[in-house]
């Protein structure tokens, strides 16, 4: 019985091959290999690439809020947690984003470099974080959906004790951290 069903089996994929090589004579024969590599669209027979569509990143996802604004971070001067004019025009994409998006929640994490004392930098960390969702608020997102937290200088962005590494670090960064 085994003996009957394997030779049955054998005989339907023989069959199933003999079939698709019959209907290769029914085919162009252009069509049996693959288009020429030449990159010219107006060919006969060729089609040009699709064109992208819009951003890969989830809707709400922290890729899409980086794409939109530019940057999900804005950045402070020393001992400071005032926005300047860059820091203000990455939080006004930011909300516009959020009020297009109005199932989002961000945390605005703040950020210190390593100069200070823990409790000075957290305390500016937190400052850092609340010049930025006061800012959001202003430009309408809810501040039930805004969050801070401050670090201080636990989380740098860069390793270092120069000045390039300290500027990196003196930060508010903007998380998704739920989408509805």
């Amino acid at each position: 019985m085994t003996r009957k069903i394997a030779t049955l089996m054998l005989l339907a994929g023989t069959v199933a091959l003999v079939g698709c090589a019959r209907n290769r004579d029914v085919l162009p024969p252009e069509a049996w290999s693959p288009p020429p590599a030449s990159g010219a669209i107006d060919q006969p027979g060729t089609v040009p690439p699709p064109e992208p569509v819009g951003s890969a990143a989830l809707a709400g996802s922290q890729q899409a809020l980086i794409e939109a604004a530019g940057s999900d971070t804005v950045f402070f001067g020393f001992d400071s947690y005032a926005l300047d004019e860059q820091a203000r025009a990455i939080l006004g994409a930011q909300a516009e984003w959020l009020v297009r998006n109005p199932g989002v929640r961000v945390t605005i994490e703040g950020h210190t470099d390593e100069r200070g004392t823990r409790e000075y930098n957290l305390a500016l960390g937190e400052r850092r974080a609340t010049a930025a969702r006061n800012f959001l608020a202003a430009q309408g997102v809810g501040t039930g959906r805004l969050s801070i937290i401050s670090y201080g200088k636990e989380r740098p962005a860069v390793d270092g004790a120069n000045e390039e590494a300290w500027a990196r670090n003196r930060r508010a960064v903007t998380v998704v951290v739920a989408a509805r």
